[in-house]
């Protein structure tokens, strides 16, 4: 148990997700919080627009999945845990909203309506790689972990 958790924590030694983390963290905790506040444009009218079937669950489910994980990657808690959910959710925007653009309206309308779902998407898989980073909870607890 105790090696699994240790692999979980694991992380880089240095500073090089501080920033990643805020920008995902920043990014879903708000979008998370507009599709509760703004169900109209953001919440299950949008989801409804998508296609998605029962899209008042959905968008609530997906609201609070982006405000918890998101909350969790900002401030450096279980990060690699919390990252899976959202590279999920940014994956599904991508198939859902953007392939049809590309496949609808040609490649540049997709590469500039994709763009901030691909940086997501990217700055999700670097947190995956090097987790927290030294300036989190997970580094902290990791330190605990180790033998003195």
């Amino acid at each position: 148990m105790k090696y699994k958790l240790k692999f979980l924590l694991k992380t880089a030694e240095d500073h090089r997700s501080l920033i990643p983390r805020i920008l995902v963290g920043l990014v879903f905790l708000s979008e998370g919080i507009q599709k509760l506040l703004f169900p109209g444009t953001l919440g299950a009218a949008r989801f409804e627009r998508i296609g998605f079937a029962d899209p008042e669950f959905l968008a609530a489910f997906v609201a609070y999945f982006e405000i918890v994980c998101g909350f969790l990657v900002l401030t450096g808690f279980a990060v690699r845990i919390s990252s899976l959910p959202l590279l999920i959710i940014i994956a599904t925007a991508i198939i859902k909203t953007k392939i049809p653009i590309l496949l609808n309206e040609g490649f540049w309308k997709m590469a500039h309506e994709a763009r901030t779902d691909i940086a997501m998407f990217l700055l999700i898989v670097f947190l995956l790689i090097y987790g927290a980073g030294r300036l989190s909870i997970d580094y902290r607890m990791l330190r605990k972990l180790k033998p003195n």
